[in-house]
C-alpha cells in the first residue's frame, strides 16, 4: 500500500503542474486593438546562413507594418551570408548590416554579435528571430508589437517547426511545444523564467540596464532562455500567441544534428534561477516518476487500482493541454500524447547523464 500511496503522490503532483499549464490553456489571446504604432528594430543574426537569408529576408521586407527596420548581423561566416545581405540592402533602404569580425575575447560568442546589433538599432523596441525563421503572416511584426506597453517591455513568442513525416519530426514538435506551454503558463502565473531566440522582442532599456549579457557572456549560448531568466518578472513581460505571431523553421532531419542542438540547450537551464530549477525539476521527476512507478504498480499491485490511477492522470493531462494544442496548431500530436512524453523524458534523461562531464560547444 505504501507503493499505492507513493504512486498518488507522483501523480497528485503531476496534477498540480497541469493546472499550472491550464492557465496558458485556456487563456484567451490579449486584445490591442488601439495599440500604437511603435517603430520597430528587427535583429536577425546569421552565422553561415545564405540559403534560409535568401529565403527569409523577403518574408522579413513584406510585413505589413508601417515603421521597421532590419538589422542583419553577419556573425563572422566564411559562406556568402554577407554578400546576401548586402545584395538586399543596396535595394532596401530599412536594411542595415553589421559585419562582425572574431574577437579574441568573445571569439565565436553569438551574444557579441547581437550586442553589436542592438547598438546599432535605431528604434527602443527590439525583435528578434533567427535566419531560418519564416514568419507565420505578413502581421507578425504587429501581432509582436501590440503587445508591447509602458510596463510590458518584454515578449515572449512561439517558435513552431515545420510538419513532416517520422518519429523525429513529431519529437521535435511535441518538445517545442512543451517548452512553450511552461514558459508560456509559468508567465501567466506571474514566474517568467524564459524564451525562445526564434520570436522574442524586448526594449533596448531593458537590456541596457540590465548590461546586456554581460553576467553570462561566458555561456557559449543562452543569448535568449538565460538573458530572459535573469531579467524578466511578473511586471516587465507578457506572451503573444495568436496564430499570425507565430515563426516557423525547418526542424532537424536527423537525430544526430538534433540531440547536438539539445545538448546545447539543455546546458543552460543549470543557470536559471534557483527557483525555477526547483520547479523544472520536480517537473521532471514527477514526470519521469509517474511511468517508472506505472510500470511497477502494474506488476506488484492489483492491477485494477494503478490502471484507474493511470488513466485519470492522462485523462486529465489530455483534458488540459488539448486546448494548447489547439493554440499553438499542434493537434496532431495529442494522440500521440502518452508515447511522445515517454520518449521525451527517456530522451532528456539521456542527455542530461551525457552533458555532465563535457563542456558546451559554440552556437553553430
Amino acid at each position: 500500500m505504501v507503493l499505492l500511496y507513493i504512486f498518488a503522490f507522483v501523480v497528485l503532483i503531476n496534477c498540480f503542474y497541469f493546472l499550472l499549464f491550464s492557465k496558458f490553456s485556456f487563456a484567451s489571446p490579449s486584445e490591442n486593438k488601439n495599440a500604437e504604432i511603435y517603430p520597430v528594430s528587427l535583429i536577425v543574426c546569421a552565422k553561415n546562413e545564405s540559403e534560409n537569408l535568401k529565403k527569409n529576408i523577403p518574408f522579413w521586407l513584406e510585413q505589413e507594418y508601417s515603421n521597421f527596420e532590419i538589422i542583419l548581423i553577419n556573425d563572422a561566416s566564411y559562406d556568402d551570408s554577407l554578400e546576401v545581405m548586402e545584395s538586399f540592402a543596396e535595394k532596401n533602404t530599412n536594411i542595415k548590416i553589421v559585419d562582425v569580425e572574431n574577437n579574441e575575447a568573445f571569439w565565436g560568442s553569438k551574444k557579441y554579435a547581437l550586442t553589436l546589433g542592438i547598438k546599432k538599432a535605431s528604434h527602443q523596441r527590439l525583435i528578434f528571430t533567427d535566419a531560418d525563421c519564416k514568419p507565420a503572416s505578413k502581421k507578425w511584426l504587429q501581432e509582436m508589437v501590440n503587445c508591447f506597453s509602458k510596463e510590458k517591455q518584454i515578449v515572449l513568442g512561439f517558435g513552431t517547426y515545420k510538419k513532416r513525416s517520422g518519429l523525429l519530426n513529431k519529437l521535435i514538435r511535441f518538445e517545442t511545444f512543451m517548452t512553450a506551454v511552461q514558459y508560456f503558463s509559468y508567465a501567466k502565473n506571474g514566474m517568467p523564467y524564459m524564451g525562445v531566440g526564434r520570436n522574442l522582442a524586448y526594449t533596448n532599456n531593458v537590456f541596457f540596464d540590465n548590461n546586456g549579457f554581460m553576467s553570462h557572456m561566458d555561456i557559449k549560448s543562452g543569448d535568449d532562455d538565460l538573458f530572459i531568466n535573469e531579467v524578466a518578472n511578473n511586471v516587465n513581460t507578457t506572451i503573444c500567441f495568436s496564430k499570425e505571431s507565430f515563426t516557423i523553421s525547418e526542424p532537424k532531419k536527423t537525430w544526430k544534428e538534433w540531440i547536438h542542438q539539445k545538448r546545447r540547450h539543455i546546458s543552460t537551464a543549470k543557470h536559471y534561477k534557483q527557483k525555477h530549477k526547483f520547479l523544472l525539476g520536480l517537473y521532471y521527476v514527477s514526470s519521469l516518476l509517474f511511468w517508472l512507478l506505472a510500470i511497477v504498480t502494474l506488476v506488484f499491485l492489483d492491477w485494477k487500482i494503478p490502471l484507474a490511477i493511470i488513466i485519470f492522470r492522462i485523462i486529465f493531462q489530455f483534458i488540459i493541454l488539448r486546448k494548447a494544442t489547439i493554440k499553438l496548431e499542434l493537434k496532431d500530436l495529442l494522440i500521440w500524447l502518452p508515447i511522445l512524453e515517454l520518449f521525451l523524458i527517456l530522451f532528456q534523461f539521456s542527455i542530461f547523464i551525457s552533458n555532465s562531464p563535457t563542456k558546451t560547444t559554440s552556437w553553430k
